[in-house]
């Protein structure tokens, strides 16, 4: 499966939940499904930024990937494991959404992504934009970066629903 085909399967998969479902936080420190669907599209949001960002720079950036952004771009995705950001960077993401202001959120970055699909490759790969724990990024690797992100929140997406839609 493709990475806007799973953006589409995470969109579709809104219309099986409830107001009460999607809002549903398990525990405490633990995020409603509202949440996470949030959270992926203000990320995937940034990352097309950066896709921008590369596209307009005019200098060539000589600096590579971090040893743990070599290693995540190598294996193609995430380690599957839960990556807590530091507190600073953690701040709960919105629980107020409908499904419906999620889908429309959703279509959103997938139209950004169909936009850059075609032109990713054609930016210079030494445009690069520095990523704060993966180190140096180029167009092609800030697109990619939000399949890898999306496919890492599958299992957390997975867990939620299992808490939910149980109910």
């Amino acid at each position: 499966m493709d990475d806007l085909q799973l953006i589409e399967t995470y969109k579709s998969d809104l219309q099986n939940y409830s107001i009460e479902q999607l809002r549903h936080i398990p525990e405490a420190g633990v995020w409603s499904l509202c949440q996470m669907y949030d959270h992926l599209i203000l990320v995937a949001h940034e990352y097309l930024d950066q896709v921008e960002s590369c596209a307009a720079a005019c200098e060539e950036q000589k600096f590579g990937k971090t040893e743990f952004g070599e290693k995540l771009f190598r294996n193609g995705g995430f380690p599957p494991i839960k990556i807590r950001l530091p507190d600073e960077m953690n701040a709960p993401p919105n629980n107020s959404e409908t499904n419906e202001e999620l889908i429309r959120r959703i279509d959103q970055v997938i139209e950004r992504m169909k936009d850059w699909e075609g032109k990713v490759d054609t930016i210079n790969p030494n445009y690069k934009i520095k990523h704060g724990g993966f180190g140096w990024l180029n167009a092609r690797e800030w697109y990619d970066l939000i399949g890898m992100h999306f496919r890492h929140h599958l299992r957390q997406k997975s867990e939620l629903e299992q808490r939910v839609l149980v109910k």
